[in-house]
């Protein structure tokens, strides 16, 4: 079943790629990421209301509160980037080389949280990073 998430995740973040490159133009790409994250809160926390998921906040333990709020910056600090690279670039560039967090997922999963790299998923993540040099040189 993760799978179909996976997928509906990657069909999504492509339709941001292709809605943000029209949404930008002539638009301050700070105020363009401020508008999309309103839109993200309201959705995210009507999604919480609705499953009654609310009453788990008073379970979160403080590390729970720092890894989410490191977690949300480098979100923020992701998207902002993002858009400067779709204003500036082709989204059948930009879009590739920013799945290149695929790979650095995989490594830092590895480094940090200790998981195993089967030898299939070390080729996958060195394709990611091989087509990614490719697409900016």
């Amino acid at each position: 079943m993760w799978w179909i998430y996976a997928l509906l995740s990657a069909l999504f973040a492509a339709l941001t790629a292709i809605f943000a490159k029209v949404g930008i133009k002539g638009v301050d790409t700070d105020l363009a990421t401020a508008i999309r994250t309103v839109v993200i809160i309201v959705i995210a926390w009507a999604l919480v209301f609705i499953k009654g998921a609310n009453v788990g906040i008073s379970n979160l333990t403080k590390q729970n509160w720092t890894f989410l709020i490191l977690s949300g910056c480098a979100t923020g600090l992701s998207w902002i980037c993002y858009f400067k690279a779709l204003q500036l670039g082709k989204v059948s560039q930009v879009a590739p080389v920013d799945k290149l967090s695929v790979a650095l997922a995989i490594v830092l999963a590895a480094v940090f949280l200790g998981e195993s790299i089967s030898l299939k998923t070390g080729i996958a993540a060195a394709l990611i990073i091989s087509g990614t040099l490719v697409l900016i040189f």
